[in-house]
């Protein structure tokens, strides 16, 4: 090509991307609908953006999840291998030892671990067993890692014991949107999950709330769900997003398998309308495969379950979690306590 055709061929300008501008709340359902529609490479850059705004440092939280008392639930939630009313194999046991519980977490922050969670398979613990919670939270916490539980509906004196305790995170799913809640459960109502939600909040603990993907629900509900956590006020700290998974003999073992794709982009709008929270890639991490997780991570999740298990469910090997953050250059979340066991080095 000689100079006259260089002087004639067109010039293209390459305009600077806009800043991505991120709306506050409150969020409709119809704006979350919007986010959730649009392009995914479009939705993504968002969401990162958001992410790096907020957490410049890019790790990775690393919580445990321990099932300290085990089956025989009364409730019906029907994803759930704990309830009494389905046959998964899930044996009930009595709440675990103090001793054992400390061996657990110890092996957890040896681990890398960060958060340590105590789940118990019950409706609404009563005083004796908010009384012995509370012995298990002291205990963790001594440890120097951060507590939280997850016991089923909570009044506001057993939220005021628990905090007492040391109690830093309380865990109590809202599941799905208000509309489709039925469908999952009826023994208990949504508004009884907000009011234990309440009574963490006026206690003085940090909510770790989320929902589940997967259960034969339409994308209004999903819209729904996230419009619900995103509302609140504040909005949860910590926000687990959970792939259903299928167990043999819940109703819903024969849901159809989310889209990966649609899961990733809950992660997405769940990180732009919760900019702060702990997005955690939480349940069915097994069954998404190393490519799924990355994508997860770059729309905004920062926080992993650790672990071989979920309660009773399956999750990835602790050493292949190790290495898959290797692989994308992520580290893990370190507490100040353990940075200065470190030298300061994260």
């Amino acid at each position: 090509m000689g100079a006259n055709d260089l002087q004639q061929a067109a010039i293209t300008l390459h305009r600077p991307a806009k800043a991505v501008t991120t709306p506050q709340g409150p969020w409709s359902v119809e704006a979350i609908q919007a986010l959730l529609d649009k392009p995914f490479m479009e939705l993504l850059f968002e969401a990162q953006t958001v992410h790096r705004r907020h957490f410049p440092e890019g790790d990775i939280e690393l919580a445990t999840l321990l099932s300290v008392k085990t089956g025989g639930c009364p409730e019906n939630c029907g994803y759930c291998p704990q309830s009494a009313e389905f046959d998964t194999g899930v044996k009930a046991q009595k709440l675990m030892e103090v001793d054992e519980v400390v061996r657990a977490a110890q092996a957890a922050k040896d681990a890398g671990a960060t958060r340590f969670c105590m789940g118990a398979a019950w409706r609404a613990p009563k005083d004796r067993d908010v009384e012995k919670v509370a012995v298990l939270v002291e205990a963790v916490k001594g440890l120097g890692l951060q507590t939280c539980a997850t016991l089923g509906m909570l009044e506001p004196h057993h939220a005021q014991q628990l905090k007492a305790a040391g109690l830093d995170y309380y865990n109590h799913n809202l599941d799905t949107a208000p509309e489709y809640y039925t469908d999952v459960v009826d023994t208990r109502t949504y508004q009884d999950r907000l009011d234990t939600l309440a009574a963490v909040r006026s206690a003085g603990i940090s909510v770790c709330c989320g929902g589940i993907v997967g259960m034969g629900e339409q994308p209004v509900h999903r819209a729904g769900l996230i419009a619900q956590l995103a509302n609140m006020d504040p909005y949860p700290e910590s926000v687990p997003i959970n792939s259903l998974v299928r167990v043999p003999g819940t109703p819903l073992a024969d849901s159809e398998p989310v889209d990966p794709f649609d899961f990733v982009r809950m992660i997405a709008v769940a990180r732009i309308t919760m900019p702060t929270a702990r997005v955690r890639l939480s349940a069915g991490r097994q069954q998404m495969g190393e490519a799924v997780q990355a994508l997860c991570f770059m729309a905004g999740a920062n926080s992993i379950f650790y672990g071989d298990k979920l309660l009773v469910t399956g999750n990835p090997d602790a050493d292949a979690d190790v290495q898959l953050l290797r692989k994308l250059g992520l580290r893990s979340h370190r507490t100040q306590e353990q940075a200065a066991q470190e030298g300061g080095c994260a």
